[in-house]
């Protein structure tokens, strides 16, 4: 008997097919029953505090932290939202039309096209004026449960959200209002979701249904769930470790746990990766040396060829004859050397007697 000895990348495609059919449906249907269960064996003192329906999510758990951030959209064959849940739409100024005529233009529009699931219609210009204060922002998070938003103001609403809208997930949807399935377009964002993978951690999470629903319709929603996430996630490998199903109060409950075959493709794969490192660092060593030996061989061909040529006769210049200095006599010399003339020195002498005498003839008087 002979065995086959299967390679990394059969392993890697065989792992990929294994992920597109992971979950298993029976074991599915056995989680959701048993979540359904445990949120109806809730007591009514503690339902009072809860909302009627409860979201109803999937955790993704991969073997690896992602290089990028990815935004993953994921349609759905049932609607995991609730009828009564709040939807609103920021839509762009129209042109030489007021905040209020704006927003009665673009709900004849909708009403047109037959979308009937937004509640409200708040145009950007209103946002910046009557949504400004902190409080008026918190406020409006507090009161809609999904935020849509015209593709072409999508850029501009950041900085007048703010940061609070991102923290608790509910950032705007990009709708597209020129479009000529409008009702189709809104139907499939609102009744779908979303999945962020970010590359700071190998955990993540998208809501998928929730409690209102039946069993098979909240089983159907996972399967599509898991195929479109393996499907759209840019990464090399097996992807999925764990997924648990769980709710805002519930224990998270496993439907997919992946074989230990899969370290030893891990194994490889990371060997390779690190073999690529090694090989990039030994490739750059040996360009340096190479471009050193480069740089030494230039230097002794020029020193060479500076040797060969012949070196020109230097001829002496003839400096201009400098004229002797003549010393000039310091002051000092010239001082020592004059004397003094002598009858200066007698007027002196002669002077103070002079002086002398004058004052005792006034004293005598």
């Amino acid at each position: 008997m002979r065995m086959r000895s299967f390679g990394t990348r059969e392993v890697d495609s065989m792992a990929e097919k294994k992920e597109a059919t992971l979950v298993d449906r029976s074991q599915v249907k056995k989680a959701v029953q048993a979540l359904q269960a445990f949120l109806k064996s809730k007591s009514s003192a503690e339902s009072l505090f809860l909302e009627e329906t409860q979201p109803i999510s999937l955790l993704f758990t991969l073997w690896k932290i992602p290089k990028e951030t990815q935004n993953i959209r994921i349609p759905l064959p049932h609607g995991q939202r609730s009828d009564t849940e709040e939807v609103c739409l920021f839509t762009r100024d129209e042109p030489k039309m007021t905040p209020e005529q704006t927003q009665r233009f673009y709900k004849k529009l909708l009403e047109e096209r037959g979308v009937k699931n937004i509640s409200e219609i708040i145009p950007y210009k209103a946002l910046k004026t009557e949504y400004k204060p902190y409080e008026a922002k918190r406020r409006l998070l507090g009161n809609f449960d999904m935020f849509l938003s015209d593709q072409r103001v999508r850029r501009l609403l950041p900085s007048h959200l703010g940061k609070h809208f991102y923290e608790r997930k509910k950032t705007p949807l990009c709708v597209n209002l020129q479009s000529k399935h409008l009702a189709r377009d809104i139907q499939r964002i609102i009744q779908g979701t979303s999945l962020t993978v970010t590359n700071k951690g190998c955990c993540c999470m998208a809501r998928v249904a929730h409690s209102g629903m039946t069993a098979d319709e909240v089983t159907e929603n996972v399967e599509a769930a898991v195929q479109t996430v393996v499907a759209k996630l840019r990464m090399k490998g097996p992807i999925m470790k764990v997924i648990h199903l769980k709710s805002q109060t519930s224990v998270a409950l496993p439907i997919y746990t992946s074989d230990l075959s899969h370290l030893s493709v891990l194994d490889s794969t990371n060997s390779k990766e690190a073999s690529g490192k090694k090989k990039g660092k030994k490739n750059k060593a040996e360009d340096e040396k190479q471009e050193e030996t480069k740089t030494e061989l230039k230097k002794r061909k020029n020193k060479e060829g500076e040797e060969e040529e012949d070196i020109p006769q230097l001829v002496p210049i003839e400096t201009p004859s400098k004229k002797p200095k003549v010393e000039k006599p310091s002051r000092k010399k010239q001082m020592q050397k004059a004397p003094r003339p002598a009858m200066k020195n007698v007027s002196k002498v002669q002077s103070k007697p002079a002086k002398k005498t004058g004052k005792m003839e006034q004293k005598t008087l």
